[in-house]
């Protein structure tokens, strides 16, 4: 598709997304400062609603500076911004990290972004969930239907590339911004979920980053890591000045053994 096809396709979905948004009038919407959230969130501010609030909660599963880029983002897009605080390490049903878990974990952070919503007298509740992550297992989806969060990007037809295509047509700068997902998908299934995994990991990606690899996991089973970075960089990752302060930094953090992952980082991995 070229790329005026493209753009003329964005526009027709972006206009179909303004006329949903327009007939909610005032509403809180989950952010979390990732890609879709933050294409939600400009939108919607575009077509000046009533009311409108971003709703970020932190806990030891977000690494910190996911939530200081969501409060940053909030304020480039002038949008009021609460940020609450979930215990989410407080949560049995959580920590036992069965294949529910995302359920469990996202009926504790919807529920509280919804009691503070209504406190504010606001009832319409959005979420940035696209076309794409119907396809995947994702159980966190049933937690959001059943709190009565709706989905605006769904509903107006958008793929996760068309929302970063979007998004760079609006001169968003998380249109390329890597996808993240909780510290939580680091560990297995079934797998007790422990603070001191959570740190370490947050760590060692922490580190990979700063060494310029943007999409990073590294995957926690027990005290061996198995690192995941872009396809085209696995080739950097193993160049051996590289590998070699790879593996000196996440034994520094408490890893015993460290594996590269030569097939690079996909989706879907841990499930």
């Amino acid at each position: 598709m070229g790329t005026d096809l493209v753009i003329a396709d964005s526009l027709k979905k972006i206009k179909k997304l303004e006329d949903g948004l327009r007939e909610l009038k005032f509403f809180a919407i989950a952010f979390s400062g990732g890609v879709d959230s933050s294409f939600l969130l400009a939108v919607a501010k575009k077509i000046k609603p009533e009311k409108l609030i971003a709703i970020t909660v932190s806990s030891e599963f977000v690494p910190k500076r996911e939530i200081e880029f969501a409060e940053k983002m909030a304020v480039s897009l002038k949008v009021d911004h609460i940020c609450l605080t979930a215990d989410i390490l407080g949560n049995e049903e959580v920590l036992q990290n069965p294949k529910e878990r995302c359920y469990h974990c996202k009926k504790q952070i919807f529920s509280l972004i919804r009691n503070t919503a209504e406190n504010l007298g606001i009832n319409s509740l959005l979420h940035a969930i696209n076309l794409d992550d119907l396809k995947d297992f994702r159980p966190g989806l049933k937690a959001a239907e059943e709190l009565g969060f709706i989905s605006p990007l769904v509903a107006a037809g958008f793929t996760k590339n068309e929302i970063r295509e979007s998004s760079r047509y609006l001169g968003l700068e998380t249109w390329n911004k890597p996808s993240q997902s909780c510290l939580a998908t680091r560990i297995p299934y079934h797998v007790r979920i422990e603070k001191a995994d959570l740190m370490r990991v947050d760590q060692a990606e922490a580190f990979l980053q700063s060494l310029g690899f943007a999409q990073v996991r590294v995957r926690c089973q027990g005290k061996t890591a198995a690192v995941e970075v872009q396809p085209d960089m696995v080739r950097i990752l193993l160049k051996e000045d590289i590998h070699r302060k790879v593996i000196q930094a996440l034994e520094g953090v408490g890893f015993e053994e460290v594996m590269i992952d030569k097939d690079g980082y996909t989706t879907g991995k841990m499930s």
